[in-house]
């Protein structure tokens, strides 16, 4: 429960940094918050083994370079870099998120639209399972 707590309250704040044009005082508590928030939920151990396996070496560097890059204070170019290192990092969960999302009656519909529909579908076509 604590660590589902500090995962939303760092989504919240990255959320909240982002739409105040990059504040880093707010971008740097949120990711401090979802990084700690995330090892509270799956593990100190499994968090470790799951960042620094070897096939996600670039994608941990890209992750939490943009991360120190925000603490640093250059928030734009961090977010960037931990946007990309993100995506890489969770492609793999990508499929099932959607597949999810589709099952729920109003964002399933709007999944579903013909644009938005070939965007998810390519999106959510990961080959490459976590």
């Amino acid at each position: 429960e604590i660590g589902m707590g500090l995962t939303g309250f760092g989504v919240f704040f990255l959320f909240f940094g982002m739409i105040l044009f990059f504040d880093k005082a707010l971008l740097a508590i949120g990711n401090v918050l979802f990084v700690a928030g995330l090892s509270f939920v799956i593990g100190l151990e499994r968090t470790f083994r799951f960042f620094f396996q070897k096939h996600k070496m670039k994608a941990t560097g890209f992750f939490l370079g943009g991360v120190l890059i925000v603490l640093i204070g250059w928030p734009l170019i961090g977010m960037v870099l931990e946007i990309y290192g993100f995506f890489l990092l969770f492609r793999g969960f990508f499929p099932v998120v959607i597949g999810f999302i589709r099952r729920v009656p109003v964002l399933g519909y709007l999944l579903n639209l013909p644009g938005i529909s070939s965007l998810v579908d390519k999106v959510g076509e990961s080959n490459n399972m976590v």
